[in-house]
C-alpha cells in the first residue's frame, strides 16, 4: 500500500499508528553523501587556547539555555538546547531518545515533507503544473514563480525540498488537490493539526516531534524524496529560460559527510527547526529537532547524528 494512502486513512481517523508506517529497509536506494572533509561536532572540538575556550563555551551554553545532559541507550546523549527531540531507527521506528517528544509546537517548514510525501507517492511526477495568481501569495521565501507559467511537477519537488519556497509548496498543494484550503484535509495526527502546506504561522496549527519523526521515516523510505532531500544545491530553470542556483537549507549536509537529508524549518514562534538524517553501513537514523537557536540547531542536530549513529 502506497504511503500516501495509509496518511490518508490516519488524517481520517485522527491517529498515527508506528505499525501502519512500518517499511522494509530493503530494498533501499543508494545513498547520495555530499562531498567535502569531516568535520567533528562542536562538542567534539578541542581549542588550543582551553581557558578562553572554556570561557566563550560558559557564555553560549548560557545563551542556548543548554540544559543538563541526559542519559540514553549508549550512554550520555550530547547537551542541547532544544526545546523537543527525538531520534528513532530509521528501518524499524525503534526510540533512540526523546525529550518533550509530544509537547505541542510549531512546525515551520519541516512540515513540508509531508507535503512533499503526498505529492510523491500520487506520482505523475513529470506531468506539467500550471501556476495561478493565488499560488505566488505567500512570504517571505519565495521561488517568484509567475502565474500563467508551467513547470513539471518534480522540478517543483525539488525546489520546495532543497529550497523550501512557500509559494511553490501552495503551488503543488492547490494543483494536487484543488485548493490550498482542500489540500490542508488530508493533512493531521494524534498531535498535530497542519492547516497549510508550507508552516507558515496560523492559528490552531501545530505538531510534535514524535509525529514529525513518523513522516520523517515515511519520507526516509521514499526513493523520490531521498534523491532530493539529500543534495547540496540545485539548479532551478524558469519557464523563461533564466537558470537560479538554489543552495540547500539544511546546512548539516555540507558539515558532517554522514548526514543526507533531510528538512529544515523556522519562525518567530517555532524557532529553528531541522528534521534531519544520517546513513552509515547498517545504519539509519532520523533526528527531530525543534526550538532550537539559529546557531544551536546546526551543532545540536550534528552531535545527535553522530551520537545515534555510533551508540
Amino acid at each position: 500500500m502506497k504511503l500516501a494512502r495509509i496518511f490518508i486513512s490516519i488524517f481520517c481517523t485522527a491517529t498515527f499508528a508506528l505499525s501502519a508506517l512500518a517499511v522494509d529497509p530493503e530494498p533501499e536506494p543508494e545513498v547520495v553523501r555530499p562531498t567535502g572533509a569531516e568535520k567533528s561536532p562542536a562538542s567534539e572540538r578541542v581549542s588550543k587556547k582551553p581557558k578562553a575556550n572554556r570561557a566563550r563555551s560558559t557564555k553560549k551554553a548560557k545563551d542556548d539555555d543548554v540544559p543538563i545532559v541526559t542519559t540514553a541507550p549508549g550512554g550520555n546523549v550530547p547537551a542541547t538546547g532544544a526545546k523537543s527531540i527525538m531520534i528513532i531507527d530509521a528501518h524499524n521506528g525503534q526510540v533512540l531518545y526523546e525529550k518533550n517528544a509530544d509537547e505541542v509546537r510549531p512546525a515551520a517548514s519541516t512540515q513540508k515533507l509531508l507535503t512533499a510525501l503526498i505529492i510523491a507517492e500520487h506520482g505523475y511526477l513529470d506531468q506539467p503544473v500550471r501556476v495561478e495568481a493565488i499560488d505566488t501569495m505567500a512570504e517571505p521565501v519565495k521561488l517568484n514563480i509567475k502565474p500563467g507559467d508551467s513547470y513539471q511537477r518534480i522540478d517543483l519537488l525539488r525546489a520546495l525540498l532543497v529550497k523550501s519556497p512557500n509559494d511553490v509548496a501552495r503551488c503543488l498543494a492547490r494543483d494536487h488537490a484543488g485548493s490550498v484550503e482542500a489540500f490542508a484535509q488530508v493533512i493531521g495526527a494524534t498531535h498535530s493539526h497542519f492547516v497549510n502546506p508550507n508552516g507558515l504561522p496560523v492559528p490552531g496549527q501545530y505538531s510534535s516531534a514524535r509525529d514529525l519523526s513518523i513522516i520523517a521515516r515515511a519520507a526516509y523510505a521514499n526513493p523520490t524524496i531521498r534523491s532530493i532531500v539529500c543534495l547540496p544545491q540545485l539548479v532551478f530553470r524558469y519557464a523563461n529560460g533564466r537558470t537560479r542556483e538554489l543552495e540547500n537549507t539544511n546546512k548539516v549536509l555540507k558539515r558532517y559527510p554522514y548526514c543526507n537529508g533531510m528538512k529544515t524549518g523556522y519562525t518567530e514562534a517555532a524557532g529553528h527547526c531541522l528534521i534531519s538524517s544520517a546513513s552509515r553501513p547498517g545504519r539509519d537514523i532520523i533526528v527531530v529537532v525543534l526550538g532550537d537557536s539559529k546557531s544551536g540547531v546546526w551543532r545540536d542536530s550534528t552531535a545527535l547524528l553522530s551520537w545515534g549513529l555510533w551508540m
